[in-house]
């Protein structure tokens, strides 16, 4: 067993080798994801190719505003741990970490946020990396809950809901402050990380509160996706295309074989839209929403990367963050 373990921390190390093995794993799911819908192909290219342009830059503009609000909920996170940064950064640091999940291997998303705020002063690398797990364990939870709440809306949901209800359970108890100090605080120790205390109880409600009701506006965008091919969703359906949009995102978090979920991401969307649209509807959907969220996070980057050009940035790092945080008291 020790040998086994040894092996696998060298396989670990190779990053070559990890890369190579994810695309291989990705091109056999993307390979096998293809010819498994090739016959809906025939239906979604027409929509594709007559996409409407009213209802596709409607879902291009909804989805900016779910990102630019989105934002706000990590320089909260940031803001409780006493490092305060000006919105320009925050939409340049999360948007290059979000494209940076394109790239094999699995820690660039983490690594662009940490490098883009060294960039403007902010040194305590555990800080900002428990904080970007704060972030997604907190929108996690509240996409569980808005798409539990979704399938009131709509019938016929083909989801393997006991699987997704032991993860929100799974991501609420390691969100639990004595397990959440302790798991971070080993997990984040390489980088130098002593004890990262949680968040206070106040403040991690008001965040799950805050994340349940952006997930609505990702659903919006998938709502004018969907009309934009040809299909009639109703407005009902709404609170679940955001919950749909949550289990998407997670399950891309989760396929680290695949950057940023390519194909996997799309692909349990896909089967949770048949509930409210036909198969080419939903392929053509899903396509369009690919891109629609890779030119949405580059256009916003470079938003980002010119504000702060024509206004440099200053990062300020508070010595005393919250009262709460800093005791312990009040912790969730």
């Amino acid at each position: 067993m020790a040998r086994l373990r040894s092996r696998l921390a060298q396989l670990a190390a190779n990053r070559r080798l990890v890369v190579a093995l994810e695309l291989t794993a990705l091109a056999i799911f993307l390979g096998a994801l293809g010819w498994a819908l090739r016959d809906v192909w025939a239906d979604a290219g027409p929509r594709l190719r007559h996409a409407d342009l009213v209802d596709l830059g409607l879902a291009l503009v909804v989805l900016a505003g779910y990102y630019l609000v989105f934002i706000l909920g990590w320089m909260r996170i940031l803001g409780a741990y006493g490092i305060q940064i000006p919105y320009r950064v925050a939409l340049q640091a999360e948007m290059l970490s979000m494209l940076a999940k394109y790239v094999p291997g699995g820690v660039w998303t983490p690594a662009a946020r940490v490098v883009a705020l060294r960039r403007l002063g902010v040194r305590d690398t555990p800080l900002i990396l428990a904080s970007v797990l704060l972030e997604a364990g907190l929108s996690a939870l509240a996409g569980v809950g808005v798409f539990v709440v979704g399938l009131a809306f709509v019938d016929g949901v083909d989801a393997p809901l006991p699987l997704i209800a032991a993860f929100g359970v799974l991501v609420a108890v390691l969100l639990y402050p004595p397990i959440f100090r302790t798991v971070a605080s080993r997990l984040l120790r390489p980088f130098g990380a002593h004890e990262v205390p949680a968040l206070p109880g106040r403040t991690a409600f008001s965040l799950l509160a805050f994340y349940a009701c952006t997930w609505p506006l990702g659903g919006l965008a998938l709502f004018f996706l969907l009309r934009s091919v040809g299909g009639d969703p109703a407005i009902a359906s709404i609170p679940f295309l955001g919950g749909a949009s949550a289990i998407g995102a997670i399950v891309a978090v989760l396929a680290i074989f695949a950057p940023s979920g390519l194909g996997v991401r799309e692909a349990s969307v896909y089967g949770l839209l048949l509930a409210v649209a036909v198969e080419g509807v939903a392929l053509g959907a899903i396509v369009l929403n690919r891109l629609a969220i890779t030119v949405v996070e580059a256009a916003l980057l470079l938003v980002g990367v010119l504000l702060i050009q024509a206004r440099p940035a200053q990062v300020v790092e508070d010595p005393r963050p919250d009262p709460q945080l800093a005791s312990g008291e009040g912790a969730a």
